[in-house]
């Protein structure tokens, strides 16, 4: 890989990871401020080995592996941490199903927050899709079905991991409809034990991961660039939830920015599956400037005094 297509990429899965990763940190800061010191530097030590290492080191391997089983988990291994041209191409030819799930996935992702959840309005039209917030199942029932009906003669298994996305976005948006419950419990519950708020934790974490881990190959195949883009993120993430969690919440529009990120990720990888070879660098140049966009957006109200506002209620 290029030296200057390289660096593009880890910067944009940086910024992609941190910006995607702002309600786990949220989450995060939130329940910590409740937990003994010692839980907190736990969290945050062997917390940071866990969602850097393992969450996110294993997943990616997980899905290499899942392009060519017959390769055996040591083969997978090998072929992540290749430099072989052939195995680049190898693992490229049979990426479609995963392209498709991660494009389905993401392009949901995209879709439920513009329709259901709860924002601040950062472009005009956000505020008129959300009071239509019922067409939403109507919407992505229909974008499945025409996906698949197209996958189907294109490539079979695309259909397949297109069903696949689907049902990985809907049981992960479980646990995250959960989590705002059960977060509030752990404030409010002053006798569950820090060791079950820990394991809490853990496992919110490894569901907002998946967003991070499957956005990330819209960038690159090359699960070391991954791994080190990721990887940065999550740490600068674990950072912000110790120090740094009330600024971050000012920029009110970040989380526009990495929705909108998500939705050109998304769209990015569905075309690729259908073999529009989309340009390496259109994925971290799409991500840099949505996000400078949105972050420039928020600074600049911050300046103009008009501060935070109440965010506005689900519709």
């Amino acid at each position: 890989m290029d030296i200057v297509i390289a660096v593009l990429t880890i910067v944009g899965l940086s910024l992609f990871e941190i910006v995607s990763s702002i309600d786990n940190a949220v989450i995060n800061a939130d329940v910590l401020s409740n937990m003994a010191m010692w839980a907190r530097k736990w969290f945050l030590i062997w917390g940071m080995f866990i969602a850097v290492f393992l969450i996110r080191g294993i997943l990616p391997l997980l899905i290499v592996f899942s392009l060519n089983p017959a390769a055996g988990l040591d083969g997978a291994f090998t072929a992540a941490f290749s430099n072989d041209p052939a195995v680049a191409e190898a693992i490229e030819a049979a990426s479609p199903p995963l392209l498709m799930a991660g494009g389905i996935f993401l392009l949901f992702l995209f879709l439920h927050w513009l329709f259901l959840e709860p924002k601040y309005f950062g472009l005009k039209g956000e505020a008129i899709i959300q009071k239509n917030g019922f067409w939403f199942y109507a919407l992505v029932s229909v974008l499945l079905a025409i996906i698949v009906w197209y996958s189907i003669h294109a490539n079979p298994m695309m259909a397949f991991g297109a069903t696949i996305g689907a049902s990985i976005f809907f049981i992960t948006h479980g646990f995250k409809e959960n989590a705002a419950a059960q977060e509030r419990m752990m404030i409010k519950n002053s006798k569950m034990s820090d060791w079950s708020k820990i394991l809490y934790l853990e496992v919110i974490d490894a569901s907002f991961s998946i967003d991070g881990v499957l956005g990330a190959f819209a960038f690159t195949f090359s699960v070391p660039i991954i791994l080190l883009g990721n990887g940065i993120g999550a740490i600068v993430v674990r950072h912000v939830t110790v120090k740094n969690i009330d600024t971050v919440k000012k920029y009110k529009y970040m989380k526009n920015g990495a929705m909108y990120a998500v939705m050109f990720l998304g769209i990015i990888m569905i075309l690729n599956a259908f073999g529009f070879h989309i340009p390496e660098f259109a994925s971290p140049i799409a991500t840099i400037m949505v996000l400078v966009y949105f972050f420039m957006k928020s600074r600049n109200e911050i300046r103009s005094g008009k501060g935070m506002t109440s965010l506005p209620s689900k519709i």
